[in-house]
């Protein structure tokens, strides 16, 4: 891991929200740092780390669960406790929190990163492969937001990346947490990924859910640009979910050396089907 970000002058650690407005052109937020370190940023001259406002990785709230943009990966998956409310005891009570750990194991990443990487710089990087990315949207998750003039901001997650490493994420604003919906956490969850190669950065990342009035979401990354969403009032059958697929636009779906358009495409038609058919009981 490359340490050596010699254009840094300052490090300020942010003890409440008025020190953020240390955010501005040549800064950047540090949480885990995993990918502010692992290559050279030139153009920073400023950190602000975030790590110590002490926010709780996981809230229980009326409506469902918060999770703070600094909560990592290992408190995520339920691999390290919480400080105050551990995913041991949310699984049984909340299924739908399944997909968290699934969506941390399709990163390729070792124990230390799990527990340094944050959720909230997993998000942040909008990378088509990023896997927690993909959960909290298959949980129709929102993003709360802390604009750099103040107040706050919630986005629908789905709606927030807006391409490879692009999001609407203005300069000096932070992400605060995470909410997902209870609706969502009692849902029956299916989780699909296909790799090149074993070790390999995912070709496509398929994720389902079905609520309890049997509304039905299946949730697309790595395959394509951005998250993408189709959403169908209830189980689908086969002729809904080809048409939904057919809908998504060509240039949706990503180029890289993990996997060509063509191939991302073909491959998520196979996840799409059994993900339906896993969300349906087995039965399509």
């Amino acid at each position: 891991m490359n340490v050596d970000l010699d254009t840094v002058r300052e490090v300020v650690l942010a003890r409440e929200r008025a020190d953020l407005a240390r955010l501005g052109a040549g800064s950047a937020v540090l949480a885990g740092g995993t990918f502010l370190f692992s290559e050279p940023h030139d153009h920073l001259d400023r950190l602000v780390d975030i790590t110590t406002l002490g926010w709780v990785p996981l809230t229980k709230r009326t409506r469902g669960l918060e999770i703070a943009a600094t909560c990592t990966l290992a408190e995520f998956a339920g691999a390290a406790p919480g400080r105050e409310l551990g995913m041991s005891r949310l699984r049984p009570e909340w299924p739908g929190t399944a997909l968290f750990a699934q969506a941390c194991r399709a990163l390729l990443a070792s124990h230390k990163i799990w527990r340094t990487a944050t959720v909230g710089g997993n998000v942040c990087l909008s990378l088509p492969a990023g896997a927690v990315l993909g959960a909290l949207v298959a949980l129709d998750a929102a993003v709360v937001i802390w604009p750099r003039g103040g107040g706050e901001r919630r986005i629908p997650l789905r709606d927030f990346v807006t391409g490879p490493g692009e999001n609407l994420l203005a300069t000096g604003a932070v992400v605060r947490s995470f909410l997902v919906p209870t609706s969502s956490l009692l849902a029956h969850t299916s989780f699909r990924k296909i790799a090149l190669a074993p070790l390999g950065r995912s070709g496509s990342v398929v994720m389902g859910r079905r609520e309890r009035d049997d509304r039905c979401a299946i949730t697309i990354t790595a395959a394509t640009v951005r998250p993408v969403v189709l959403d169908f009032d209830g189980v689908p059958t086969r002729s809904q979910l080809a048409a939904a697929l057919a809908d998504i636009e060509p240039e949706l779906w990503f180029d890289d050396p993990h996997g060509a358009p063509d191939w991302r495409e073909h491959v998520t038609g196979l996840l799409v089907g059994e993900v339906a058919a896993e969300l349906a009981g087995g039965e399509l």
